[in-house]
């Protein structure tokens, strides 16, 4: 369990400006992101030798040979598992590093969400697209909201969940995003103002759901060996993993539709780690929608099965509450990369550079990715 132990580490990150309206391509975007995460590295393009792009992305590994100028690039690859993707190139990237085959490892990734298309069409680009056109499409269920929105449903008919507690994540997290320079979303929002927004799919109202967004943030994973004599001080993965749920191509098809892959990550993450919920100091979680995240908090032990709702009333998933969740603002707030923005505001607070959010002595913390219908990855990391 302990193999890829801090065999890996965060040596550089980068992002562009998130907006409504970027005016860029989606390579662009990339490279942009890129190119800031490299510098930050204290390398240069021609240092890569390794490139893990979005799957579901217009950039290639071969764009970036082509723009950067490498001439042996030994190792590309893809992890197509949507908002799970970019935690998932993490860990393929320390397979590769720690398997001698590459010593610097890009992980960028870019997206036009608002202006290049909605996210409601990425349904259609799933994998598992055949069993959802059997299953969810003939009673109506077409865009994510929709085929969560049965998962929050059956959540609060089992456990007592309300919208009331949904709408503690989106204002907190909105709160968070308030402190962030790079944050789409600068109105404050009140409990009172969620439960008034239009329903989008019951029990999921507007401000339940994640915004359309356009960006691009990179990061450059290196060997734990070279990380510590590179310019930026060394974020090490000490944890990491990554689990399908049962069914994991149709929600309605699933024994208990309250349970993520997430589940099945968590042992091995903090097994690997060897540390336990107690240690970690502050988190970033998936929040495509406000009852996924709710579910991932149960799903990786910070409360039973059914206490979602009552773990996240009353502050305790902000700055100074017990676990401090989603400090710039999350895919709710901040913007929609994918998931990649998370990985990225983790690496600044354990850096100490969270700025009007930092969290006071962030030493351990964790990230989750959420993907399409259920993949889980989790990543738990050390300054």
């Amino acid at each position: 369990m302990k193999s890829l132990c801090e065999k890996g580490a965060v040596t550089g990150i980068g992002e562009t400006a998130y907006t409504k309206g970027s005016g860029k391509s989606t390579v662009a975007l990339q490279m942009e992101a890129a190119l800031a995460a490299i510098a930050d590295a204290g390398l240069t393009p021609k240092d890569i030798d390794g490139i893990v792009p979005y799957s579901s992305g217009d950039g290639v590994a071969e764009d970036f040979i082509t723009k950067f100028g490498i001439a042996d690039l030994r190792f590309s690859a893809t992890t197509p598992m949507g908002g799970a993707s970019a935690i998932a190139g993490i860990q393929a990237a320390i397979l590769a590093i720690e398997g001698g085959v590459a010593r610097h490892v890009l992980i960028p990734f870019g997206r036009n969400g608002y202006s290049g298309g909605r996210i409601g069409a990425r349904v259609q680009q799933l994998p598992q697209f055949r069993t959802i056109g059997e299953f969810e499409m003939p009673v109506g269920q077409i865009a994510p909201a929709q085929l969560y929105a049965q998962m929050a449903r059956r959540h609060m008919m089992q456990y007592g969940t309300t919208s009331r507690q949904l709408a503690e994540i989106a204002v907190t997290f909105r709160q968070h995003a308030l402190l962030n320079d790079n944050a789409i979303m600068k109105t404050p929002m009140t409990v009172e103002q969620h439960q008034e927004s239009r329903m989008i799919s019951d029990p999921l109202r507007l401000f339940d759901c994640c915004l359309e967004s356009d960006g691009g943030a990179a990061l450059v994973i290196s060997g734990a060996g070279p990380a510590k004599d590179m310019k930026q001080r060394p974020i090490y993965i000490m944890g990491i993993a990554e689990g399908h749920p049962d069914q994991p191509s149709a929600i309605t098809q699933r024994g208990d539709m309250t349970i993520l892959g997430t589940a099945k990550a968590v042992p091995h993450a903090f097994g690997m780690a060897g540390v336990s919920h107690d240690d970690i100091d502050v988190a970033e979680i998936y929040d495509c929608f406000t009852y996924i995240v709710l579910c991932q908090l149960e799903d990786l032990g910070f409360c039973a099965k059914g206490e979602g709702g009552a773990f996240v009333e009353n502050g305790g998933i902000s700055l100074t509450g017990r676990l401090p969740v989603n400090t710039h603002g999350g895919l709710l707030s901040q913007a929609h990369i994918i998931g990649m923005n998370h990985i990225l505001e983790l690496v600044k607070q354990l850096r100490g550079d969270g700025g009007k959010a930092q969290v006071a002595g962030a030493r351990i913390g964790l990230v989750t990715g959420y993907g399409d219908m259920g993949d889980g990855t989790v990543a738990i990391m050390r300054n």
